[in-house]
């Protein structure tokens, strides 16, 4: 069964191989025109001259005979591939006086003669190169001298950081010096080779590259350029208190990839610059005044414009509180049991602490209404059980009964000195100072 099969495999193979080694030539590469009547041995022994002079000149078609009767070109023997066998028709065709093409050569199976042209087409690539070593050494040199020409420009200390407002955009200058000088070397080695068609293909792939990879690092390059914007913009400087998405704290330094803050409480909190760039951002240092605010309630029947002078009078008293911008005192709003008032009083932050001078204020307020009688009743209701209560101290939910006198309080005013403030402040700087990260802030730079 098994010799049966190989017997029908090879029977099938034959007319293959048969079709291959012998292929009838195609319609198109036969001979057109008018075929003429007369016979002459003359003209086709001329026709095989000519022909076979010119396959005696070309490569690859020693083993290839050609005979001529009446017309009908007759080529045998043996080319190196099927192409060359292929092109013998077209080159008949050509030849005045032809009236068909009979193509007998077949593709040779001589492995030597097979390989003889691969060994030949290696050598002379051997030999190309070899002759294109030197002018490949010479563009790679200009290239050398190009790109450490940029690198030794780019070490310049000015006029780079005389034009940059600081160290980070300086060192980004240099950086983008030392691609162009890359790119012009590129550029010129390139010429010299006279390959300068292959500079778009490299840009296009390092474009394409680019692009992929700003879309895998999308986070740090948004960073980086938030980091670029804000060290240019400088929306605070070192030491300034700020509040930045919810979080205030001194600031310490500003990263290439995040801005540090001292919270108030001595924490750090680390904000990436992506954020910090897109956030609403509050300064309360930039400017030297600052204001605080606070509500106080008193009972309706109070005179409200008496009230608003006794306030008033109280903050123009205190030391710490500014002339201008001046202190104000309005009506806010009217609820079920108090009407309240809105204390406003401006303060200079390098002398005082916004907490402590409200908390002060607060202090000095209330004693001042307690003084004229002004009362300010609290909007909550107070439960006790019956029995609990002493006879006569009125009925649960009562509000105001026997309600107990205020402490007694300091007639001194309390040092509202901004002390933590400035401690906070050291404490910023010494992080500053000790860190190794690098501050991209710059008090001489133009603020936002």
């Amino acid at each position: 069964m098994r010799f049966l099969l190989t017997c029908l495999f090879l029977l099938a193979a034959l007319p293959l191989a048969a079709q291959q080694q012998q292929q009838p030539p195609k319609p198109s590469d036969q001979p057109t025109g008018t075929i003429s009547v007369n016979e002459s041995t003359a003209q086709d022994n001329a026709i095989a001259r000519r022909l076979r002079a010119i396959l005696g000149e070309l490569e690859g078609y020693e083993n290839i005979s050609v005979s001529v009767s009446q017309g009908i070109v007759t080529f045998r023997g043996s080319t190196l591939d099927a192409a060359s066998a292929q092109r013998l028709n077209e080159l008949a065709a050509r030849v005045e006086g032809v009236v068909a093409i009979r193509n007998e050569a077949a593709e040779t199976a001589d492995l030597a003669k097979r390989l003889n042209p691969a060994v030949q087409r290696f050598r002379t690539r051997l030999m190309q190169f070899v002759a294109f070593v030197p002018l490949m050494l010479v563009s790679v040199a200009v290239f050398a001298v190009v790109f450490l020409l940029g690198l030794w420009v780019a070490r310049w200390q000015q006029p780079w950081e005389r034009l940059a407002p600081n160290a980070f955009i300086a060192d980004i200058y240099r950086q983008i010096l030392r691609l162009a000088f890359a790119l012009a070397g590129l550029v010129i080695a390139l010429d010299i080779l006279g390959a300068t068609a292959l500079l778009s293909t490299i840009l296009g792939a390092a474009g394409i590259v680019g692009l992929a990879i700003g879309f895998a690092v999308r986070d740090t390059v948004e960073n980086f350029i938030a980091s670029i914007l804000l060290s240019v913009r400088q929306p605070f400087s070192p030491n300034d208190t700020v509040e930045i998405e919810g979080d205030t704290g001194k600031v310490i330094r500003l990263t290439s990839r995040a801005t540090i803050l001292l919270s108030l409480d001595g924490n750090h909190i680390r904000i990436p610059n992506a954020i910090v760039y897109k956030a609403r951002i509050v300064n309360y240092s930039r400017n030297e005044t600052r204001r605080f605010t606070f509500a106080l309630g008193v009972a309706p029947d109070t005179d409200l414009a008496r009230a608003r002078k006794i306030a008033t009078d109280t903050l123009i008293a205190l030391p710490f509180i500014l002339d201008r911008p001046a202190p104000a005192v309005w009506v806010e709003d009217v609820g079920d049991s108090t009407v309240t008032l809105r204390i406003a009083g401006w303060i200079a932050q390098t002398h005082a602490e916004i907490n402590l001078a409200r908390g002060e204020t607060i202090r000095l307020m209330i004693r001042a209404f307690d003084a004229a009688a002004i009362e300010m009743p609290e909007p909550t209701y107070r439960f006790a059980q019956l029995a609990d209560m002493p006879p006569g101290a009125g009925t649960p939910g009562e509000t105001g009964a026997h309600m107990p006198a205020p402490p007694t309080q300091s007639e001194e005013i309390q040092d509202v000195t901004a002390t933590s403030d400035r401690d906070l402040e050291d404490i910023a700087t010494e992080e500053r100072e000790s860190g190794e990260t690098e501050d991209l802030l710059n008090h001489a730079a133009p603020k936002e």
